[in-house]
């Protein structure tokens, strides 16, 4: 049973990526192409490279959430940095390349100067997911040939179109991580990217900074799923799964073992909708893509 992934964006709900893959994988489904944006890029990639869920959600559990974010003094504007998951992908990836990997796969990117969607297939992975996550003014963009690149959801927070090119005789599963649904009108937990005092963290999420940062992430938060409705509308995915992370912020350090049983969960929902669609006769000539090795 040939599917291809469409992985979407959503930040620290992207661990529900590993999930939907463990479920799918124990229900017989063979992912045979995977696209994805931001957190969903990672875990594209990720799957690509032959990483099982087993161990993305084993490596993932070993982080240090807090490290992820720090700054470094070469950093472009962002209110935050990528030193720490620019270290992670390394030690996940080193030099590999997309040519490398054992399925098609690409991630999406915004090129912020042209205002234009960027499909990055090729070259080295570690540098095409560290643009697909340059979240605009959270984290520095990507300098990437001569331009500069942003988190691909601010144009395809799910890249369905991209997952279908890759496999275009393939059912597209299009994973969704909304999370507008949340009521958490707390202040936000600013990863900061130094160790600074408790006290003064206390203070610093309740000053007026923080509650503008809040409604900058609520308001991304927003845009993103309407854009994201608007394209699902129009590339209508075969299936789409929406693992319930609502109240699960970008940023958030979270349970991570807890927001990939989310995705299972998700994706044991949705089996009777993908056993149909694989099963209607005559859909598609199908193709099925050797793993390269």
């Amino acid at each position: 049973m040939d599917i291809a992934l469409a992985l979407g964006g959503g930040g620290s709900r992207g661990y529900a990526h590993v999930g939907v893959l463990r479920r799918l994988e124990q229900a017989g489904f063979k992912v045979q192409a995977a696209a994805g944006t931001s957190a969903g890029g990672i875990v594209a990639v990720l799957y690509a490279a032959g990483y099982t869920p087993d161990e993305m959600e084993t490596r993932f559990t070993k982080l240090d959430q807090s490290k992820l974010f720090g700054r470094l003094s070469k950093d472009g504007p962002g209110l935050l940095g990528l030193s720490g998951a620019e270290k992670l992908l390394v030690d996940l990836f080193g030099d590999r390349k997309f040519e490398d990997l054992k399925i098609p796969c690409a991630v999406v990117a915004v090129d912020i100067q042209a205002g234009q969607e960027v499909v990055l297939n090729q070259g080295f992975v570690v540098e095409a997911i560290m643009a697909t996550i340059a979240i605009p003014g959270i984290f520095p963009p990507k300098e990437y040939k001569g331009t500069q690149l942003v988190d691909g959801a601010v144009l395809n927070p799910v890249p369905v179109s991209v997952a279908r090119s890759l496999a275009p005789n393939l059912p597209v599963v299009a994973v969704v991580l909304d999370a507008t649904g949340t009521q958490n009108n707390g202040f936000p937990n600013i990863p900061l990217p130094v160790q600074v005092p408790g006290p003064i963290v206390k203070s610093l999420t309740r000053t007026r900074v923080a509650q503008a940062f809040k409604i900058f992430l609520k308001s991304v938060d927003v845009g993103s799923w309407k854009l994201t409705q608007l394209r699902l509308l129009a590339e209508n995915p075969e299936v789409i799964i929406s693992p319930d992370v609502s109240g699960v912020g970008i940023l958030d350090n979270v349970d991570i073992s807890k927001i990939v049983h989310l995705g299972e969960m998700a994706a044991e929902a949705s089996l009777p909708d993908l056993r149909r669609v694989v099963a209607w006769p005559n859909r598609l000539q199908r193709r099925v893509f050797p793993r390269r090795r």
